[in-house]
C-alpha cells in the first residue's frame, strides 16, 4: 500500500503537531504519523507550558499562526507571569495545564485542520532515493511517500528506561521504543548520539498533608499565552511548595550505589538545568535542603507532579526518601520517577531551515535535535513545517518570493534557538534561557506579534482574521504613543497628581511620554488625572490593558530599545556577507587550526554565523573579511 502526500511528519509530540498543522495550513497535503492517536501532544514530563524564555517562544509560535498558545489557554489550570520583579525584557508567562484536556484540545485542533491526515502506525525505515528523502516505510509495510519528510520522534528512538538497576526499552513509561529507524537515517551519513532525561514520581494528592506545604496561588489578570486566546475556562488551582531535608538526603545517598547515573549504567549526557535529585546531592553536597513544587495534573484527577524530584533511583529508595518530608509522610505514588536514554542527531548537520545538509528534503525538529522542552520543540516544529511546505511547493504563498523561512537572532527566541543548534551544536540537552539572547529587550513576550505576525501572514500561515487582529492592535498602540509623545502638560495641571503618585513635581511643562518614562508613573495611574489620556486608552475597551502595557514598555525603554536595534543592525552587515562555498578552509593557513576545523565541520552560511562558532576568534573573522574583499 502506498499513500502520497506533500509533507509527512513522523511523531505526534509538540514538534510534530506544530509542524503538521503549519504545513497543512500553508496548503500542503500533510500526514502526521503517530504511534497512538490518543496521546498526541502528550506532556511527557511536567504538564506545564512556558517559563523563563520558554514562554516567549510560545508567544512567538502563536504570533506566527501556531497553536500551542491557544491550546494552553484553553486547558490552563494555573497561570503566572514570572520575573515580574525584573524588567519586561525577561517577563515570561507560564501555565500549569490539565494534561488530558491538553491532549484532546490538540486532537480537536488537528481534526479541524484541512489537508491534514493522521496515520496511526510506527515508522520503521526512512526511504531515500538519489540523496533525497522520499518517504517512510512503517512496521506494517505501508509506504508513505512525500516531497518532504519531517522527523520529530522525541525520546522514542532506541529509548531505554531506567529505574535503579532495572532497564526496560521504551519511549515513555508503558510505551514501546522505536528500533531500527535511527539506523535507517545514520546509514546515509547523519551522525547520531545518545542523551538522557528524566521525570519525577507522581503522587496521589489524597495522601498529601497540605497543611505542611505552602500554597502558591496563580494569577487571574488579563495576561494569557495567545494574543487571540479566550479567558481561561477551567477551574484555577493552586500549586504547593515544600523542601527536602537532611533525612531525605541521607536516604537518597544510601541508594547511590544503585543509581543508574552513578553505577555506570547510564553513560549519556543529562540536562544541566533540570538535574535529578541525586545529581543535586552530588553537585551541592553542602546543601541541607532543595525546593520542591507539588503541582496538579488536572482539575479532575488526584495525580500530582513533584517538580524538582526527578530521579531514577530504585523505587523503594524513592518512596522512603519522599516519606521523610513531613507533607509526604504518608505519600502514595502512582508511578516512580525514571530516566530515559534515547538517540538524537547532530544539529550542526542542519541548515537554518532545519533541513538536513546530508539528505535533501529531510527536516528534523524537537528533541531529536538535542533540545529539551515542549516549547523548544514546538518552535522548531513550526519552522520545519513552514519550510517543508515551502520546499514542497505546496504553500499558498509565493514560494519564489519566499524560498525558505529563517528567523534571525534579533527577530525571535526561536531564531536564537535554531542558530545555536546549527552553529554550535549541543553537548547536553539544550534549554532556552533569556541569557542566551543578545537582544532581550527586542525579544519581549509582549511584542511577539509585532515581530512575527506580518511574517506569518506573508507566508500564508497567519490567516486574515489573525492578521486583522494585529493590525487593529498596532493602530491602537500607535494612537496611544502619538498622544503621549505630542500632548504636553503644565506643572500647575499635574503637580498635585505627581505628588499623589509619589514622584517629583514639574518645574516646567513636558510631554506625557516624559512623565511615563519615570519609574513611579504608569499609564494607568496617570490616566486617573488626565481625562484625555483615559479616553485614548478606553478607545479599545476589550484590549486596553494589553495595549497600554505594550505602549508603556515602548516609552519607558525607548532608549534601550533603540540602542539594541543599532547593535542588531551592525550584526546584519555580517549576516549579509555570504561565505558558504567561497573558501576551502583547510587551505587558509592564516586561520587557526581550530578555526579551520570548526568552519569545515559547520560550513556556515554567513560571516555572522561563523563569528558565533566556538573556536572562531575575532582575528579569524577579520581574516575572512579581508579575504572577502571587505
Amino acid at each position: 500500500m502506498v499513500l502520497k502526500y506533500d509533507v509527512i511528519v513522523i511523531g505526534g509530540g509538540h514538534a510534530g503537531c506544530e509542524a503538521a498543522t503549519a504545513a497543512a495550513n500553508m496548503g500542503a497535503q500533510t500526514c502526521l504519523v503517530t504511534m497512538d492517536m490518543n496521546k498526541i501532544a502528550q506532556m511527557s514530563c511536567n504538564p506545564a507550558v512556558g517559563g523563563i524564555a520558554k514562554g516567549q517562544i510560545v508567544r512567538e509560535i502563536d504570533a506566527l499562526g501556531g497553536h500551542m498558545g491557544l491550546v494552553t489557554d484553553a486547558t490552563a489550570i494555573q497561570f503566572r507571569m514570572l520575573n515580574r520583579g525584573k524588567g519586561p525584557a525577561v517577563w515570561s508567562p507560564r501555565a500549569q495545564c490539565d494534561r488530558e484536556k491538553f491532549i484532546w484540545q490538540w486532537r480537536k485542533t488537528i481534526d479541524d485542520t484541512e489537508r491534514l491526515d493522521v496515520w496511526q502506525d510506527q515508522a520503521d525505515e526512512l526511504l531515500v532515493e538519489n540523496g533525497e528523502a522520499v518517504g517512510v516505510r512503517t512496521i506494517w509495510g505501508v509506504e508513505l511517500r512525500a516531497k518532504c519528510v519531517i522527523i520529530t520522534t522525541g525520546t522514542f528512538l532506541n529509548g531505554l528506561l531506567h529505574v535503579g538497576r532495572k532497564q526496560v526499552p521504551g519511549g515513555r513509561i508503558a510505551e514501546p521504543a522505536v528500533a531500527h529507524f535511527t539506523e535507517s537515517i545514520t546509514r546515509h551519513g547523519i551522525r547520531s548520539y545518545r542523551m538522557k532525561t528524566g521525570t519525577p514520581v507522581r503522587i496521589d494528592k489524597r495522601s498529601v498533608h497540605f497543611e505542611d506545604c505552602e500554597e502558591q496561588p496563580g494569577e487571574n489578570d488579563y495576561h494569557k499565552f495567545s494574543y487571540m486566546g479566550v479567558p481561561r475556562p477551567l477551574q484555577q488551582l493552586p500549586c504547593w511548595t515544600l523542601n527536602t531535608n537532611a533525612r531525605v538526603h541521607e536516604v537518597l545517598r544510601s541508594g547511590l550505589a544503585d543509581s543508574p547515573l552513578y553505577n555506570g549504567q547510564i553513560q549519556s549526557i543529562g540536562p544541566r538545568y533540570c538535574p535529578s535529585i541525586e545529581t543535586k546531592l552530588v553537585t551541592f553536597p553542602d546543601r541541607d535542603q532543595h525546593p520542591l513544587f507539588l503541582e496538579p495534573e488536572g482539575e479532575d484527577t488526584n495525580e500530582m507532579y513533584l517538580n524538582g524530584f526527578s530521579s531514577s533511583m530504585p523505587i523503594d529508595v524513592q518512596i522512603e526518601a519522599l516519606r521523610q518530608i513531613p507533607a509526604l509522610r504518608e505519600a502514595k505514588i502512582y508511578r516512580p520517577g525514571y530516566a530515559i536514554e534515547y538517540d538524537f542527531f547532530d544539529p550542526t548537520q542542519l541548515s537554518h531551515t532545519l533541513e538536513s545538509k546530508i539528505i535533501k528534503n529531510l527536516f528534523f525538529a524537537g528533541q531529536v535535535n538535542g533540545t529539551t522542552g515542549y516549547e523548544e520543540a514546538g518552535g522548531q516544529g513550526t519552522v520545519a513545517g513552514i519550510n517543508a511546505a515551502l520546499k514542497a511547493g505546496a504553500a499558498a504563498s509565493d514560494t519564489a518570493k519566499n524560498p525558505s523561512f529563517i528567523l534571525k537572532r534579533d527577530e525571535a527566541y526561536i531564531g536564537v534557538l535554531i542558530d545555536d543548534l546549527v552553529t554550535k551544536g549541543v553537548d547536553e540537552p539544550y534549554r532556552m534561557f533569556t541569557s542566551r539572547a543578545e537582544y532581550r529587550i527586542l525579544l519581549r513576550q509582549d511584542n511577539a506579534d509585532e515581530r512575527l505576525t506580518e511574517k506569518g501572514f506573508d507566508i500564508g500561515l497567519v490567516k486574515r482574521n489573525r492578521y486583522n487582529w494585529w493590525v487593529e492592535k498596532r493602530e491602537n498602540i500607535q494612537r496611544l504613543l502619538h498622544f503621549c509623545e505630542n500632548t504636553a502638560v503644565k506643572p500647575k495641571e499635574i503637580n498635585s497628581a505627581l505628588e499623589t503618585i509619589g514622584t517629583t513635581p514639574l518645574q516646567f511643562g513636558c510631554k506625557i511620554a516624559d512623565l511615563i518614562a519615570r519609574p513611579q508613573v504608569t499609564l494607568e495611574n496617570l490616566s486617573t488625572f488626565i481625562p484625555e489620556l483615559r479616553e485614548v486608552i478606553e478607545a479599545s475597551p476589550n484590549r486596553k490593558k494589553e495595549i497600554s502595557e505594550a505602549a508603556e514598555i515602548k516609552i519607558k525603554y525607548k532608549g534601550y530599545i533603540e540602542r539594541e536595534e543599532l547593535v542588531a543592525e551592525k550584526m546584519h552587515r555580517l549576516e549579509n556577507i555570504r561565505i558558504k562555498g567561497h573558501f576551502n578552509y583547510n587551505e587558509l593557513h592564516e586561520l587557526s587550526t581550530e578555526c579551520r576545523q570548526k568552519l569545515t565541520k559547520i560550513d556556515p552560511e554567513t560571516l555572522a554565523q561563523a563569528s558565533r562558532i566556538p573556536g572562531v576568534s575575532p582575528s579569524d573573522i577579520n581574516v575572512l573579511l579581508v579575504l572577502s574583499g571587505r
